[in-house]
């Protein structure tokens, strides 16, 4: 009995290498080996639409380039590219008006003010109430083009991941909604029937 144990685990031991990851072996104590194939397991696949929005996530447009649609590259980058000039543009002049209100602040009150030469000189005939205004209003532009662009990329991803699941919607002429004349047996009548065929 024990021979056939020590021959049981060396045959173990001797074929464990020459097996792939898809093989089953069964030892009985007459020492047969029964080598089965087990069937792979299915490779999870990642549905379009998660791939389509990963990419537009990451890259604006790569997800329409993704589901092949071309067209609306221009439309993404127009829309992103003009809410960043927006937001370059209102940065820029918030930052002009807030050292023309810092410069006119200090020449009131220490009645010297070393950054004069930096101010814009358009910027030094207004008053520092006018300037404290258009600051604080060029402020809130600032805040309103960042979430603007953040939901423009939302929308490009939105769109990417909406495209990829309709790919496979069917457009065909044979739809399964139909009208069609005939005798109703649950309300023993003759009439129109919609019928809604559910596939």
């Amino acid at each position: 009995m024990l021979n056939k144990k020590l021959k049981f685990i060396l045959l173990l031991f001797l074929c464990a290498p020459f097996l792939s990851n898809g093989q089953e072996v069964s030892i009985n104590l007459d020492s047969n080996i029964v080598i089965k194939e087990t069937p792979a397991k299915e490779k999870k696949e990642i549905a379009p639409q998660k791939i389509a929005a990963l990419r537009s996530a990451l890259l604006p447009g790569f997800g329409q380039i993704y589901n092949k649609k071309y067209w609306k590259l221009p439309i993404v980058y127009g829309a992103l590219g003009t809410t960043a000039f927006v937001f370059a543009n209102n940065l820029n002049t918030y930052k002009d008006l807030r050292l023309a209100f810092k410069v006119k602040y200090f020449i009131r009150v220490h009645k010297d003010s070393t950054d004069y030469y930096k101010v814009d000189p358009n910027l030094l005939p207004l008053s520092e109430e006018s300037l404290r205004f258009n600051r604080d209003q060029f402020r809130r532009s600032l805040d309103y083009t960042a979430l603007l662009f953040v939901a423009l990329w939302g929308l490009n991803v939105i769109d990417a991941a909406v495209d990829a699941h309709l790919k496979s919607f069917d457009v065909s002429r044979d739809l399964s909604l139909k009208i069609k004349p005939g005798f109703s047996e649950f309300s023993n009548t003759h009439g129109l029937s919609i019928t809604l065929a559910i596939r």
